[in-house]
């Protein structure tokens, strides 16, 4: 069983920028594709990031240039960097867990999930 734990998320001014961490633990880091979700209010859950035990990572098409997915296996812990935040990355950031070496940056994918963290953009 793996549990994460996210932290950073809040309000930030359009251009500024944000910083997101998760705190894995449970099982070897190192046996996951790790992943950054988000949710806004009557949207679907969609992935923004994710990254393979490789250290390679992936991104959608709306955030690449802008966010940056970052992992510490010694530390556990997976970071996700905002920089140019717009209004429509307002949403609720999930940190999510795949098993396997490789990312498919899919919900159905995904087993294990963070209570969420709040980021919100003000124009």
């Amino acid at each position: 069983q793996v549990q994460l734990v996210e932290s950073g998320g809040g309000s930030v001014q359009a251009g500024g920028s944000l910083r997101l961490s998760c705190a894995v633990s449970g099982d070897t880091f190192s046996n996951y594709c790790l992943g950054w979700f988000r949710q806004a209010p009557g949207k679907q859950r969609e992935g923004v990031a994710g990254i393979d035990s490789d250290g390679s990572a992936i991104y959608a098409n709306s955030v690449k240039g802008r966010f940056t997915i970052s992992k510490d296996d010694a530390k556990n812990r997976l970071s996700l960097q905002i920089a140019s935040p717009r209004p429509e990355d307002t949403a609720m950031y999930y940190c999510a867990a795949s098993f396997g070496a490789g990312c498919v940056l899919e919900f159905p994918y995904f087993q294990y999930w963070g209570q969420g963290t709040q980021v919100t953009v003000s124009s």
